[in-house]
């Protein structure tokens, strides 16, 4: 049905338009300015994440819920989203994903804030937040808050799931040279499938404590792995460091002229692929990441909010700014016929068998790892919309979703589901504006506290 495709990569294309990455950005100014500036208590939202509240209520560490959070949003889009952002915006592009994390920050803090504040404690002892609870007890708005849950879990399969999952699969054959497989292209795809079901049902059978657990070992390590990795090529090429950053800021306020390959951009476009790329990344303001900052183990949501805000630190700050540098000072950026996949080869190809051991391992831990966040994500929705017995089936459907995404590409339901995770944003920052005063009065309280 060509027809029925276009028409939803149109409407998916139409939801992510600038429209929404204005009321985005926006918002992030907004609340900023709301919160008194709360990123300058970065460093006091560092110490807390990997402190305890003993005796707190909730499901999992604050820890746990912040790795969990980040497992959901350290993705492709750390990597390729960079690469494309890149070629489409040019280096300056690289400045403003780093200035949407920046100010970002205080969005995730302030969706954080109500989640905690508006959450519930289901049937089972278990705790139940999200934008969805927030609209419902904060504004009185069920509606809004049953439209968050449904674009949350139907979202949830494509981007958080059979996306992820393909493009794990799609990385080992095109490495299959370098990973010395000698199988058929099918029989990796299938073989992909079956592993990789098997490891999410181990994992997500477990539910929430299960999921944090893995999280609270694997976001670290593969952070740190990767991180590691870049500042190693940035040390190999350290003479080309200075040039690099003066080319990305000079870029992002007067454009990239046209060289080599590279058609040229203007600073709209560095300004608009550089955000989009950066909120894609950091999912600040798209009311997933509370959803975890629910469960977390705190007596305050203040105190969880400045945990949960870090996230996008370590994920747009950190890591999505140090693919930037590692992707502009390699040069291959100017390269002709590039795509976002052959440009990180190239970039990250310099130094060898090390290089394709960062990227290969980068994908492989950022990808299944947004599979496992975006799960918990998924089920607490369905959880809201049709009760905590429908958890566990919603659960055996992802695992064969897993699988059906390594083996079947399907760009209209990847587009569809796109949409729909462009839709969730919506709602959640209706409630974000309207609640901002009671964001700004509990920062308030907070703060105003000499113990703390």
């Amino acid at each position: 049905m060509p027809h029925l495709d276009s028409w939803i990569a149109n409407a998916a294309n139409w939801v992510w338009g600038p429209w929404l990455i204005y009321l985005l950005a926006g918002t992030h100014l907004f609340l900023t300015w709301r919160t008194g500036f709360i990123q300058r208590h970065l460093g006091k939202a560092i110490r807390l994440s990997i402190s305890k509240d003993t005796g707190a209520p909730g499901d999992v560490s604050q820890f746990g819920a912040l790795t969990t959070a980040l497992a959901a949003t350290i993705g492709t889009g750390n990597i390729y989203g960079v690469a494309g952002a890149v070629l489409l915006g040019g280096p300056g592009a690289v400045l403003w994903m780093w200035l949407t994390g920046v100010f970002g920050i205080a969005t995730k803090y302030g969706e954080a804030l109500l989640s905690v504040k508006y959450r519930v404690t289901n049937s089972k002892g278990q705790m139940s937040g999200g934008p969805m609870y927030v609209l419902e007890r904060a504004l009185r708005a069920r509606w809004a808050g049953i439209l968050f849950a449904v674009f949350t879990a139907i979202a949830a399969f494509g981007i958080g799931n059979m996306a992820q999952s393909n493009a794990i699969s799609d990385m080992i054959v095109a490495k299959k040279v370098v990973l010395s497989l000698t199988f058929p292209d099918a029989t990796i795809h299938f073989g992909v499938g079956l592993l990789l079901s098997l490891i999410t049902a181990l994992v997500i059978l477990g539910g929430i404590k299960s999921i944090a657990r893995f999280c609270t070992i694997l976001v670290p390590f593969m952070a740190l792995f990767y991180v590691a990795g870049c500042f190693i090529i940035l040390a190999y090429t350290w003479d080309r460091l200075p040039a690099t950053l003066s080319l990305i800021l000079s870029s992002a306020f007067s454009g990239q002229a046209a060289v080599g390959g590279f058609v040229g951009a203007g600073i709209a476009e560095a300004m608009r692929y550089g955000i989009a790329r950066g909120l894609f990344s950091n999912e600040s303001g798209l009311g997933s990441a509370p959803i975890v900052a629910a469960a977390a183990r705190t007596r305050d949501p203040v105190r969880q909010a400045l945990v949960s805000s870090t996230g996008t630190f370590w994920d747009t700050v950190v890591v999505c700014a140090l693919t930037g540098l590692v992707i502009v000072s390699s040069g291959d950026w100017t390269g002709t016929g590039l795509t976002k996949a052959t440009l990180c080869d190239r970039a990250f190809s310099h130094l060898g068998i090390f290089g394709d051991i960062i990227l290969i391992g980068g994908l492989l831990t950022f990808v299944f790892s947004t599979i496992l966040g975006w799960a918990y994500y998924g089920e607490k929705a369905v959880e809201y919309l049709f009760g905590i017995h429908s958890v566990f089936i919603y659960r055996l459907f992802w695992v064969v979703a897993v699988f059906i995404g390594c083996v079947w590409k399907s760009d209209a339901v990847w587009n569809f589901c796109d949409m729909m995770n462009g839709l969730m944003a919506i709602p959640n920052l209706v409630a974000l504006l309207l609640l901002s005063g009671v964001v700004a009065s509990e920062t308030k309280r907070y703060f105003s506290q000499p113990q703390n």
